[in-house]
């Protein structure tokens, strides 16, 4: 692989190095650096590439200084991070990437940043995200685009962009997202990082997701480490645990048990993926296989309605806040401001209303459709996108309607599955396209299964050791594509 003339990233020789979250708390731990100084060094690395980047979408730097005298105590305490746009922090704006939503600061914390901060992160922003995370791609009206930082010409997918890129460019080493319909694992793919979606309610739900029919959002982080990843959930798993959900503890590697995993290529309705993706799934399906796997390759294992009941829904949740986005986000809210994506997603919503109850029969019966999909399966592998990260402007707010849910079909066919099972998913970065931008593989499991993923994350990361993306020339062969695997 040859990096982009295009990229860009803020690796220097500071604070932070090239440490990942847990590196950068072992050092300020065994006090070889202080919470001060990390956070410092993340303000002038931001500083640096934000203004080709486009992520940031609110600072925090005086609070983030004042934090760092006295971080929590915690497995990363005084490690500096970003939030998402969607999450409230007391005393600051949550604007959900969108100009409708007023800018008044937020009352109190939501109930998921207490529990991101009591792991002792440290935030200094908030950052972008597309109006409402409604779409793939981290543009918006009010924001502009949020630059993929492996090639600048491209997306960072949605809707966690913004933390994406500032982690892939090396700002921090950890920063939260969440996935109400591939979320983190979107921009995971396209910016080489780890985004795992946990099983429903492994963390903090987002506030209000209770009162919907079907729970599709599930808050995370995105990693450049397997470890930091397992370390954030054993740490966060100590703030809230869900007792109806087996304890995950602190995964340190791999399990000596070998899976049976089944592997597949093409989307819903035959939507087949470009060849990038699929050299991404056949290079994972190898990898798994040599390390003593079975892995055997399967057709598209669901009925492809659940794409279309899903869009119904998505509908419902933009229709939700274009109509009550004050009584939803509980703030001013001027609809006139509404992004045309948003208004065309409820239009459609109102015009296929009749679907609605057999669409939200279907959704709430999938949990059921999706474990038993597995059979005499432990783990699925699928590409995480149909295609690698577009061009600026593909998924842009300007494209009329009909051509960009077009394109969302066919770059978002799979992630969706996982949100609607609410099982657990996870993107690695294994691959890379013909454009050097990154391509990631979605390893899913059964409900519950997050440890399994987890453990099979570790053994791969550990054979294929993840690229950063300020090493040129370092990468194993790309190329590598089978069709078969035993």
């Amino acid at each position: 692989m040859i990096k982009s003339p295009d990229s860009i990233n803020a690796y220097c020789d500071d604070a932070l190095g090239e440490l990942d979250a847990v590196g950068v708390a072992e050092r300020i731990r065994s006090k070889e650096i202080s919470a001060e100084e990390a956070v410092e060094a993340a303000i002038s690395r931001a500083q640096t590439v934000n203004s080709k980047l486009n992520a940031i979408s609110t600072e925090m730097f005086s609070y983030a200084r004042q934090q760092a005298k006295t971080p929590y105590q915690g497995e990363f305490s005084g490690v500096p991070t970003f939030i998402k746009d969607n999450d409230d922090v007391e005393g600051f704006p949550t604007t959900h990437g969108s100009r409708a939503v007023s800018k008044a600061p937020a009352k109190k914390s939501s109930k998921f940043v207490d529990q991101f901060h009591s792991l002792g992160l440290v935030c200094l922003a908030k950052t972008t995200m597309p109006e409402f995370g409604l779409t793939g791609t981290t543009e918006s009206t009010g924001y502009g685009a949020t630059r993929n930082p492996w090639n600048l010409d491209h997306s960072t997918g949605g809707s966690s962009g913004g933390s994406a890129a500032l982690v892939a460019a090396g700002v921090v080493p950890i920063a939260h997202g969440n996935d109400g319909g591939g979320s983190t694992r979107i921009p995971a793919a396209c910016c080489g990082l780890v985004g795992l979606k946990p099983t429903r309610g492994r963390l903090e739900n987002v506030e209000g997701a209770h009162l919907l029919p079907v729970n599709l959002v599930h808050q995370g982080v995105l990693t450049r480490s397997v470890r930091d990843t397992a370390v954030f959930y054993a740490g966060a798993e100590k703030h809230f645990k869900n007792k109806d959900l087996p304890d995950l503890g602190l995964i340190q590697g791999p399990n000596k048990k070998r899976l049976r995993i089944g592997f597949f290529t093409d989307g819903p309705g035959h939507i087949l993926s470009d060849s990038d993706a699929v050299a991404s799934v056949h290079k994972a399906a190898k990898l798994c296989a040599d390390l003593g796997h079975h892995v055997e390759e399967i057709p598209f294992p669901f009925d492809e309605t659940l794409g279309d009941d899903f869009l119904l829904y998505w509908g419902m949740l933009a229709f939700l806040f274009n109509y009550a986005g004050s009584s939803i986000i509980g703030r001013a809210f001027d609809r006139k401001q509404v992004e045309p994506l948003t208004r065309g997603l409820s239009k459609s919503f109102t015009r296929n209303l009749f679907k609605a109850p057999m669409a939200l029969k279907r959704l709430r019966a999938f949990q059921k459709i999706y474990e038993q999909a597995f059979g005499q399966m432990d783990v699925m592998l699928s590409p995480v996108l149909g295609h690698p990260p577009p061009k600026i402007g593909y998924l842009g707010p300007d494209i009329d309607f009909d051509s960009t849910m077009e394109r969302l079909r066919r770059f978002v066919p799979f992630t969706a599955i996982q949100n609607v099972s609410g099982a657990p998913a996870i993107s690695l970065p294994i691959g890379f396209s013909q454009r050097h931008v990154p391509v990631g593989a979605m390893f899913s499991a059964p409900y519950g299964e997050d440890q399994r993923l987890l453990e099979l994350a570790f053994e791969l990361e550990a054979a294929h050791p993840f690229v950063l993306n300020n090493k040129i020339g370092s990468t194993q062969d790309d190329s590598l594509s089978v069709r078969a695997v035993s």
